[in-house]
């Protein structure tokens, strides 16, 4: 395993999209506990990804512009509908984060389909791991895979600090009303703008 590939990953997994929002703003707004169950997700919800491009179903998908635009505006659709759902949240934060097993489920349902709906992570994937497997030797598959387990593996780790640090400041935060009003309006824009980006993104 290559250094480039490591350090390619790092800032692919560090740079901040749609599932570093939705895990620092739900360790924000619920604790770190549920910072960590959205890293969780959002790493579970590349899984497809990874099938779809050892699969070669993920060539379908860069090669026809239909299944290209109907999963992006499916993503632009998912985005959009967790900013109104950030938007239009008045309720109060409690000091202790919820635990319960239905928004447990919830996070994790929200941070699968998340990266689930996001059709430039396929295409990623079909990119990029490519590139860093060593056609000379056998057992594509295999690299695929090994390649595949440390870039989730690097992204469930990065999500986590995120997360955690996310719930480490929330205290601060809740307390704060406008503060409050400030993060949900910053999140539920942050969405609009990357589903705009998304919108307008060419394979």
């Amino acid at each position: 395993m290559s250094t480039a590939f490591l350090l390619t990953t790092l800032v692919v997994v560090v740079a901040p999209g749609a599932g570093v929002i939705y895990t620092v703003s739900t360790g924000l707004s619920r604790g770190s506990r549920a910072g960590i169950v959205a890293a969780f997700g959002c790493t579970m919800g590349i899984v497809p990804h990874m099938v779809a491009a050892i699969t070669g179903a993920a060539a379908i998908l860069h090669a026809s512009a239909l299944a290209f635009q109907t999963f992006k505006w499916l993503g632009v659709a998912y985005l959009l509908y967790l900013a109104w759902q950030i938007w239009r949240d008045r309720s109060d934060l409690e000091a202790a984060g919820t635990s319960t097993l239905g928004s447990v489920a919830k996070v994790i349902r929200e941070a699968v389909l998340l990266n689930l709906l996001n059709p430039k992570l396929t295409v990623f994937f079909f990119a990029f791991l490519p590139q860093f497997v060593d056609g000379s030797r056998p057992g594509y598959i295999w690299q695929m895979l090994a390649l595949s387990g440390v870039f989730m593996l690097a992204t469930f780790v990065v999500f986590v600090l995120y997360g955690v640090f996310a719930g480490a400041v929330r205290t601060h935060v809740i307390t704060r009303p406008r503060a409050v009003r400030r993060m949900r309006l910053t999140f539920a824009a942050t969405y609009v703008a990357i589903a705009g980006r998304l919108a307008v993104s060419a394979r």
